[in-house]
């Protein structure tokens, strides 16, 4: 049986979901959950966007041991410089390179000739050859590219020393048959294609990421790069767990197997969707709420006598119902820490740990009992930055018949200042109050409600994406009360766009 390289690279394409930026600390936190799950690389970031990719790049060099930390460059000196600067830590690093290769985006993008992206190609993998032995080079736009120059661009590369050759489908424009065919013509044109590893990188602008990725694979591309829950810019990438269970599903299609821990899959998909504040859909395949649920008579009556009259894989393979340890307000702080580390998180400093836990104090009062989902919530809620707002008491009011009301206590810069306002129901008095005291002039691009559990005494998790002078922030905030909880994500979004911190677009300048 063959074996598949997973490439996840939710830390890097998954963040550039509008909204979707992710602290220092909670890179660390998915990368230690995605190395626990046996990922094979980890691309932690784009070193030369900004100093703060810089930062979680070196974070998780650092902290992960078992999986090649990769960080993304274009191919120019100061990218790949960069790149190597921030994997100095890591056990095994790699640096990934790219160009674009199709004729619109050389002609209107880089201005360049084919034989100057050509010879360009071959310095960059050169130049990172010299800095790290684990290279990749990826063709953007392969998908829109002409066979006859990839043939040329990857053999070039492939003796310049990259081993692992990325084909994208940059722009989600494939079909599964004519991507398929795409890798099978290029390892069987390409002279020195047995030196290296081909890759593919398939986005989900047509809802065929996943399929394209399986076809590559069923045609002898041996990496898949991927997100956790298919996050990435526009419509998204492959999903990882959609790509990993369909391998081993269909094992009798593909014989291809792969490093992951698939009873990680459900932990780590609500742990990214409790970061970025994008909440999974309930029929989403694998991870959704419904996605083993049977609602059907017929489909139940067959799934009691015989599962696999209408289920293709076991909910427990994929972690439903597993990692299940309920907490209460019995529980102490060893506890909490333990199971915090079981989850894969922890703490820079002991005051972090103590807001941590006196937030879980708070809500064991309100909740009987706390489930895994609950404390990554919590979690989530907890930053190392000094917020410059903060939620001091809410009190909301609605009355069939009456207008309702949200009054209000914010404490900003440590100083409490009161408001009152009225909308038309009581989330939208609370968001006016709130900006009536903000005056931050945002404008609310997305709000979103999720149950973090089942059960009417489930926490509510709420995302307010805000955007100004275009940038864009996700807020996140929890509670039983889901008034408290709209609260908590508006001024969360206040904070992140008064911290002022943002990362750039990987292609933000021309090359």
């Amino acid at each position: 049986m063959s074996q598949l390289v997973i490439f996840d690279t939710t830390l890097r394409d998954g963040e550039q979901s509008p909204g979707a930026s992710m602290t220092k600390d909670e890179k660390v936190r998915i990368a230690k959950s995605l190395e626990k799950m046996k990922v094979d690389i980890i691309e932690a970031g784009f070193a030369a966007a900004s100093v703060g990719d810089f930062n979680s790049i070196q974070a998780v060099a650092q902290a992960v041991k078992n999986s090649t930390v990769c960080s993304l460059a274009r191919a120019v000196d100061g990218d790949i410089d960069r790149a190597a600067e921030a994997l100095q830590a890591a056990e095994m690093a790699r640096i990934h390179t790219f160009i674009a290769t199709s004729p619109i985006h050389m002609e209107y993008k880089l201005r360049m000739s084919p034989e100057q992206v050509i010879e360009r190609a071959v310095y960059a993998v050169k130049r990172a050859r010299n800095l790290v032995a684990d290279v990749e080079f990826s063709c953007e736009d392969a998908g829109r590219s002409d066979d006859d120059f990839l043939c040329r661009i990857i053999e070039a590369s492939i003796n310049a020393g990259a081993r692992t050759i990325n084909i994208p489908d940059t722009v989600g424009y494939a079909i599964p048959e004519e991507f398929g065919y795409k890798i099978k013509t290029l390892l069987n044109r390409i002279p020195n294609a047995d030196k290296a590893i081909f890759s593919v990188h398939c986005h989900n602008d047509l809802g065929l990421a996943v399929a394209n990725s399986l076809s590559a694979v069923a045609n002898g591309a041996r990496q898949v790069e991927c997100t956790i829950n298919g996050l990435g810019e526009r419509a998204g990438n492959a999903a990882l767990e959609e790509v990993v269970m369909g391998l081993r599903t269909r094992s009798d299609l593909f014989n291809m197997s792969t490093n992951i821990d698939t009873s990680q899959i459900v932990p780590i998909s609500r742990m990214v969707s409790s970061i970025t504040g994008f909440p999974v859909q309930p029929n989403k395949a694998i991870v959704g709420a419904n996605a083993f649920a049977h609602e059907s008579g017929i489909h139940q009556d067959g799934v009691l006598k015989h599962r696999e009259t209408y289920e293709i894989m076991k909910a427990e393979d994929v972690g439903w119902g597993a990692n299940k340890m309920v907490m209460g307000k019995h529980s102490g702080r060893a506890a909490f820490r333990a199971r915090l580390d079981e989850l894969g998180v922890s703490f820079e400093s002991d005051q972090a740990l103590n807001t941590a836990f006196a937030r879980f104090k708070e809500l064991a009062d309100k909740k009987h009992e706390i489930f895994d989902e609950d404390l990554q919530a919590l979690v989530s809620e907890v930053r190392t930055q000094d917020n410059k707002y903060e939620l001091v008491t809410l009190q909301a009011h609605s009355q069939t018949g009456e207008i309702p009301t949200a009054k209000l206590t914010v404490s900003i810069e440590g100083k409490e200042s009161e408001c009152e306002s009225q909308g038309s129901g009581p989330v939208d008095a609370a968001f006016k109050a709130i900006e009536d005291l903000a005056n931050s002039g945002a404008n609310v691009q997305l709000y979103s409600v999720n149950a973090i559990t089942s059960g009417t005494d489930s926490q509510g998790e709420v995302t307010v994406r805000l955007e100004k002078g275009g940038r864009i922030v996700n807020g996140l905030g929890s509670d039983t009360d889901i008034v408290v909880a709209s609260a908590k994500a508006y001024i969360d979004a206040l904070n992140q766009l008064e911290s002022g911190s943002d990362k750039a677009h990987p292609q933000a300048h021309a090359v």
